[in-house]
């Protein structure tokens, strides 16, 4: 098989989720546009005091040695804001939480959803049984509640490793997926998409309810509807749909969202991973620029030697049915989930909601990808609290905006709407349709700011602040930055504050700052900025996801992929991230995950009394780094075990629950 080059480097990878890596460090974007890394230098290099907490000016100018910055007294605040005993860094094969916390898994790979599900047996595992079990690599979680003791828990499940699956199949994607037969495929299929279940609470936990009338799996061969300005289009028609209205199946959904009307919303992100075909068919494709743009085909999986519409060559239209956000209502587990094209096209990470004060929904979203962009979806309509159906097709008609930041400290959100500025026929966008399939190219003409991996963006109800996650860009050269902050060579990555103007979630207008730059603060080489509050394990590095709680706190998670060793010499987990007051820039560690697993989706309860976080990919992400395995894991030598480890058994994908011994709320 052909691959494109960056592809070519997969033989170098520890696994597919380092593969996604190399697909994000490369980068897709050829936009000159000032860089974050660019106004950050320039701004922050005339500022004594960033935000009140953190000193950036002579201590960064004089080539920033450690990066403790704030008054000392901040210790004393952010201690009142989270109430528990931090955990220390490390790393090992099981799970760790603070103390007075119980973390008990609620779901894994192959636990049933269905009363009538069949035992999980991996050695003989087929796509009938995985449609009745919960599916591979869990990402975004998000809650519904039904009752006082009843709600409904949405979960993504973002790829697969095949070689953590399938008892003696190995990476396959070293040897051209040499062993894949079609029934593989279709467990691989069915193991994507997400997972809908009702859960009850028995004595202040969690279970899953089988019996469970919303139960349902979303897989990629789940019959969708592509909705609103795009549907339709030429580009969206294939042979199997000349409507360009119909499409199976939702891919890589990675982060996600819930809106207040109660609907799922299923962000795809590596969506080109998937598509097979090679340079010269993607340079045969009608449209050449737009793949390449986005970085198709990957060519991560043997799916489209199997299935025709994977392959670009043979079904050049199928890559536009991708990439988008995908909103299920979770009350009707018989409805037909919609593909939201007004959101546009690009890898999502995340579809975060807040209702505006003039009752718009707003929508915010980051492109996973080095050097892309930070985007918003503010509806036309508004939110109607008492008419649920109302609301069902809010997020057909709207406006997407990509954002630019100013060296001043400004935020301007530029709309992607054809006819306006450069997005017009002559520079190749035709209608606003093509505007949203090729968002990515639009968002290039308008020059939005290229940013350090943006992944979850999330507004906080309380402050009306968005924070946004820059993971890292370990691309960035050192000619670009000639300050603090962003750093060239970024393994560490950044938090990032947006502040509306007035408060406002729909203006065009608002300003930036930085929470913290991460990575070890002890470090001088690293130039972490953080407040001094901040203990020897409260720091980190790789923000990915990250959640507001009822009390308006913000909590990260980490993301380090197969590069934990450099990063931070730790494992991924959850901390606990001051942004008010004399504590902010503190962080303080709440939960840690085994070696080679990513710390993802947390997500609260709305009385904060559960915390539901999705510990993905166990046992696969940089394990031959940790001395006591060495190697690379597969389903037969696993690296990780839980604590109710069945040797029977491989590493599994878990949702795990936390809750305060005895009751009560979290950290509070």
């Amino acid at each position: 098989m052909q691959r494109l080059d960056m592809q070519h480097q997969l033989d170098e990878f520890d696994n597919r989720a380092a593969a996604m890596e190399a697909a994000d460090d490369v980068g897709s974007n050829p936009s000159d546009t000032e860089t974050i890394g660019d106004l950050v230098a320039r701004r922050l290099g005339r500022r004594d005091i960033l935000r009140g907490a953190l000193v950036a000016g002579a201590l960064a100018g004089a080539g920033g040695t450690a990066g403790l910055f704030g008054p000392p007294k901040a210790a004393a605040a952010a201690k009142g804001r989270y109430v528990f005993d931090e955990i220390s860094h490390g790393v090992d094969e099981t799970h760790h939480v603070a103390t007075g916390y119980d973390a008990d898994v609620l779901l894994r790979w192959g636990d049933p959803l269905f009363a009538d599900a069949p035992a999980f047996d991996p050695a003989a595992q087929t796509e009938a049984a995985q449609l009745r079990q919960f599916g591979y690599n869990n990402d975004f979680v998000g809650f519904h509640r039904l009752s006082a003791d009843r709600a409904v828990l949405c979960v993504n499940h973002e790829y697969t490793n095949e070689e953590l699956m399938f008892p003696g199949l190995g990476r396959q994607d070293k040897k051209d997926f040499a062993d894949m037969t079609p029934e593989f495929v279709a467990v691989e299929m069915a193991a994507h998409g997400g997972t809908i279940v009702e859960i009850a609470r028995r004595d202040g936990k969690w279970a899953v309810d089988t019996g469970g009338k919303l139960n349902r799996r979303v897989t990629a061969k789940t019959p969708m509807t592509l909705t609103g300005p795009a549907a339709g289009d030429d580009r969206l028609k294939t042979s199997a749909d000349a409507t360009g209205t119909k499409v199976l199946g939702t891919l890589n959904n990675c982060a996600g969202g819930m809106t207040p009307w109660g609907t799922y919303l299923m962000a795809e992100e590596n969506f080109n991973g998937y598509f097979w075909g090679g340079k010269e068919a993607a340079a045969a494709h009608p449209h050449a620029a737009s793949l390449k743009r986005y970085g198709i085909p990957g060519g991560w999986y043997s799916w489209g030697r199997l299935d025709a519409r994977f392959d670009i060559a043979k079904e050049p239209n199928e890559v536009f049915r991708h990439g988008w956000v995908v909103e299920v209502d979770i009350m009707d587990p018989a409805s037909t989930p919609k593909k939201r094209t007004a959101m546009g096209r690009f890898k999502h990470e995340g579809s975060e909601t807040i209702v505006n004060k003039d009752g718009r929904v707003v929508i915010y979203s980051g492109d996973d990808e080095r050097f892309d962009y930070v985007y918003k979806f503010v509806t036309n309509g508004a939110y109607n609290p008492n008419d649920r159906a109302a609301n069902m097709d809010l997020l057909d008609d709207g406006t997407l905006y990509v954002a630019r930041f100013d060296a001043d400290g400004g935020v301007e959100w530029m709309p992607l709407v054809h006819g306006q500025g450069p997005l017009t026929a002559d520079n190749g966008f035709e209608s606003q349709a093509d505007v949203l399939i090729d968002t990515r190219l639009a968002a290039d003409k308008l020059g939005a700011t290229p940013m350090d991996r943006p992944e979850d963006v999330d507004p906080n109800p309380v402050t009306n602040k968005v924070y946004v996650m820059l993971t890292n860009n370990s691309k960035r050269k050192a000619d670009a930055v000639d300050g603090p902050n962003p750093r060239a060579e970024n393994l560490w990555g950044q938090v990032l504050e947006i502040t509306p103007a007035d408060g406002d979630h729909a203006a065009t207008t608002g300003s930036w700052d930085l929470v913290v730059q991460a990575g070890n603060p002890a470090d001088p080489e690293v130039k972490a900025m953080w407040n001094p509050a901040t203990t020897d394990n409260g720091w980190f590095a790789c923000p990915d996801n990250c959640t507001i709680d009822a009390e308006g706190r913000l909590w990260v998670t980490t993301d380090q992929g197969s590069g934990w060793k450099k990063a931070s010499g730790t494992a991924d987990g959850v901390w606990a991230l001051e942004t008010e007051g004399e504590g902010r820039g503190t962080g303080k560690m709440f939960f840690r995950v085994p070696v080679g697993a990513e710390m993802c989706g947390p997500c609260f309860t709305d009385d904060t009394e559960t915390l539901f976080v999705a510990v993905q990919h166990v046992a696969s992400d940089g394990t031959k780094d940790w001395a006591p395995f060495g190697r690379e894991s597969t389903y037969d030598d696993p690296a990780t075990r839980w604590p109710d480890f069945d040797p029977k058994l491989p590493p599994r994908p878990s949702v795990v629950m936390i809750t305060r011994k005895g009751g009560g709320k979290i950290a509070v």
